[in-house]
């Protein structure tokens, strides 16, 4: 099974500190784009576990991914799919086999999928001696935000070399929602 453990650490930024952040480490022309689609059952079952799901399109490339909270971080569980099986997952509903219809499973979910929307990501990604810095231009529903993930592989160095990296920069600790949760307000709020 194609699982990973996901430790990050995220924060919101304005627009300058995310330009200026991009400029400190010589990113801009670094920037690639993807996109997630974002399934959930009509009652929201999975937002209800602290779970998402999603189908990334990287590289022309389909990753259908789980993720659910775990001790620390979150547990992601990944699935190559084609093109035909997101657009019939699109149409109607249903996950294809495989380890993530496995784990939904597991998690109690048996329901129909429905396709929430898109969100568009514009990524560059720094390797520190500490973690992957990563900032992420986020546009859904006629929205843009900008964000400072920092992923790491043990979570109590992670958390101080994240906190040292935004005192560093001079940029303040904001609370940063996931994209998902994210795009999900930024729906209810229009709807």
């Amino acid at each position: 099974m194609a699982q990973e453990l996901e430790i990050e650490f995220k924060n919101m930024l304005t627009k300058e500190e995310y330009s200026f952040l991009l400029t400190t480490y010589e990113l801009e022309n670094d920037i690639k784009t993807q996109t997630n689609d974002y399934f959930d059952t009509s009652d929201f079952l999975i937002r209800e576990k602290g779970a998402a799901l999603r189908v990334r399109n990287k590289k022309a490339s389909l990753v259908l991914t789980l993720k659910q909270p775990a001790d620390e971080g979150l547990l992601e569980t990944h699935q190559s799919i084609s093109h035909e099986t997101f657009e019939e997952m699109k149409k109607n509903g249903a996950l294809p086999e495989g380890e993530v219809l496995s784990q939904l499973q597991e998690l109690g979910i048996h329901d129909q999928l429905h396709h929430l929307g898109r969100l568009t990501t514009h990524r560059a990604e720094f390797a520190t001696d500490n973690g992957l810095l990563v900032l992420d231009h986020s546009e859904y529903l006629n929205r843009e935000d900008f964000e400072l993930e920092f992923e790491v592989s043990a979570f109590e160095a992670g958390e101080r070399a994240f906190h040292h990296l935004l005192q560093q920069h001079q940029i303040p600790k904001r609370a940063a929602k996931n994209k998902i949760l994210r795009f999900f307000l930024a729906s209810q709020e229009q709807a």
